[in-house]
């Protein structure tokens, strides 16, 4: 009975032990990963004459000074 307790203990360690390897590489290649950002102009999602960054819910036109 103790040499069946005693392998499964160290498979489990083992287990352990792999999982937290494959996390930390996982974890270090995902730091590494270089992320883009596309330029405003080359925005689909913008209007051609919207080229500023602010509030697009805002028209300017309306405020008054």
């Amino acid at each position: 009975m103790n040499t069946t307790v005693l392998i499964i203990l160290i498979i489990a360690i083992i287990i352990v032990f792999v999982v937290l390897l494959l996390s930390v590489l996982t974890t270090s290649k995902a730091y590494k990963y270089k992320h883009t950002i596309d330029p405003i102009k080359d925005n689909p999602d913008l209007k051609s004459d919207e080229n500023s960054v602010g509030d697009p819910e805002v028209d300017e036109s309306d405020q008054t000074e």
